[in-house]
């Protein structure tokens, strides 16, 4: 995992709408913020937190006051995605901080250890936010424990979200699942969004998404090759689809990750 960039206690207007690029973002709240979600309104009090992968929600604030909050921009491993998901932390999902003071405080300290520079600035920066990671799936144990009493089925929807990331490859379709389900499309998509903050067909995007750009990053495949490998049919969807998420073409963004390596 490299860090990029760490900023605390920013204050911007009511509402922040640049957080375009590919980079991982995690935002701490220290005041009341409202993220729009498929057209509705997702309200938070101060201390909450989102791990953006990369595709951001728009969010703002909840009493129209400047937002106050810190941000860390990341760019994580196919092992740090994978440790992200061994810990079920819900990514580009709003959640509410049971206990701020030990996030508060290693972003602090993860602030001081990126002006010093130390010779092991790198591996101090990386264990940190994976505390901050076990911190936030602490602090939702509680919650996630009471989903399968709260949101019906919420076992086997967990058990889909899982199999959409591990296999993104696949023909996953909305129709398909709520039919294997025995539920019509709508009580699907309600229970879905309910379980994760985020919709089933969202999900499929974002998983296919991310294999590209793993594909893009680490091997010399054609963009449409990596397209067909994705469970695309059409190149120019697949390329109109990644601009839109990613904020860079398949080739920029290519190019982008070699310039960084280099």
């Amino acid at each position: 995992m490299k860090i990029n960039r760490i900023s605390l206690n920013c204050q911007q207007g009511s509402s922040v709408n640049d957080c375009s690029g590919t980079d991982s973002m995690l935002f701490y709240f220290k005041s009341p913020v409202t993220f729009m979600i498929n057209g509705r309104e997702c309200r938070l009090k101060k201390n909450s937190a989102v791990i953006f992968s990369s595709y951001k929600q728009p969010f703002h604030s909840t009493d129209n006051r400047p937002l106050r909050y810190d941000c860390v921009s990341f760019r994580m491993s196919a092992a740090d995605k994978q440790y992200i998901s061994s810990m079920n932390l819900p990514l580009d999902t709003p959640i509410e901080i049971t206990d701020d003071f030990v996030i508060s405080g290693l972003l602090k300290c993860m602030k001081v250890q990126s002006l010093n520079k130390g010779k092991h600035s790198g591996e101090f920066m990386e264990l940190s936010m994976r505390m901050i990671f076990i911190s936030i799936s602490d602090g939702l144990n509680t919650h996630k424990d009471n989903l399968a009493d709260q949101i019906p089925r919420y076992s086997e929807l967990k058990i889909l979200r899982e199999a959409i990331y591990a296999n993104p490859e696949s023909e996953w379709s909305v129709d398909k699942i709520s039919a294997e389900f025995g539920i019509s499309r709508t009580y699907f998509h309600r229970l879905y969004l309910a379980a994760f903050g985020i919709t089933c067909r969202q999900d499929i995007i974002e998983s296919r998404l991310l294999y590209a750009a793993d594909l893009l990053k680490n091997t010399d495949l054609s963009v449409s090759a990596i397209a067909e490998r994705c469970g695309y049919e059409s190149d120019s969807y697949f390329m109109r689809q990644f601009k839109q998420h990613k904020g860079f073409t398949p080739s920029e963004y290519r190019r982008h990750c070699s310039e960084a390596a280099e």
